[in-house]
């Protein structure tokens, strides 16, 4: 059973505690990404969710978004914590023309939209392969990319995201034990809060910037700007069993 989207509401003046469809959409400057929005209060998980809407026929840059997530997951099947109201918790549709050995620069793509949208709120951000994002070692962002096949190409590839922005250290540490210690938020880096909205869209944005570039220039010019970036520099790139992009399944 699908979840039942948030209804329209007016924006309020501040609400950088709720997100907001009309609120995000005052600030993209995107072609297709987020030409369509979903936003839920509470669901599985956004991948799940966008994979059903993605087998039911929408179009590509179609977004979801949650408050919360009951079943949010990470790589290799491992939970995401998803409190509510201070994250982002989001995944965008693409129904790219390309083999499916591609798929794995969807990842790239994703974490340099992360770092970017970070760095546009004034924090400098690394990306750790395979697929999280850091602020000063630790991790504030973590993608997950599945896909579904149509014979040797990808009929769709979702690129899933989750975002620690405003979620305080003290309830990471108290949730996640040890591996909280690892963890921080964009709050807690940048010393205020952080517009959820505004981020949101600034994300988006950017995910549109880096596919555009990759559609124009090809591989390069992604993997140029990620190597840039990403705190293993000269490490192989190559993907080792379990740690790329993972098939849809219904």
């Amino acid at each position: 059973m699908m979840e039942s989207p948030t209804a329209p509401r007016p924006p309020s003046a501040l609400e950088q505690d709720c997100l907001c469809i009309e609120l995000i959409r005052r600030h993209l400057a995107t072609d297709t990404v987020g030409f369509q929005i979903f936003l839920y209060q509470e669901l599985t998980s956004t991948n799940a969710v966008l994979r059903r809407l993605a087998e039911a026929g929408v179009r590509e840059g179609t977004v979801v978004l949650a408050e919360t997530q009951t079943a949010g997951r990470g790589r290799l099947g491992k939970s995401w914590f998803s409190p509510p109201g201070v994250n982002l918790y989001v995944s965008v549709l693409f129904r790219p023309p390309i083999p499916r050995t591609a798929v794995p620069v969807f990842s790239f793509i994703t974490s340099l939209a992360l770092s970017d949208a970070i760095g546009a709120e004034g924090v400098a951000a690394a990306i750790r392969w395979p697929n999280d994002v850091l602020i000063e070692g630790k991790k504030v962002a973590g993608t997950l990319v599945s896909y579904a096949t149509a014979g040797d190409l990808a009929e769709y590839v979702i690129l899933g995201a989750g975002v620690n922005l405003n979620v305080d250290e003290a309830t990471l540490a108290a949730a996640l034990g040890p591996a909280g210690l690892a963890a921080t938020s964009l709050r807690a880096a940048a010393g205020r809060p952080i517009d959820r909205n505004v981020f949101a869209a600034a994300f988006l944005n950017f995910l549109e910037k880096w596919w555009d570039a990759y559609r124009v220039s090809g591989p390069p010019a992604v993997l140029r700007a990620w190597r840039e970036r990403e705190i293993l520099a000269g490490c192989s790139l190559g993907i080792p069993s379990g740690a790329g992009p993972s098939p849809a399944r219904s």
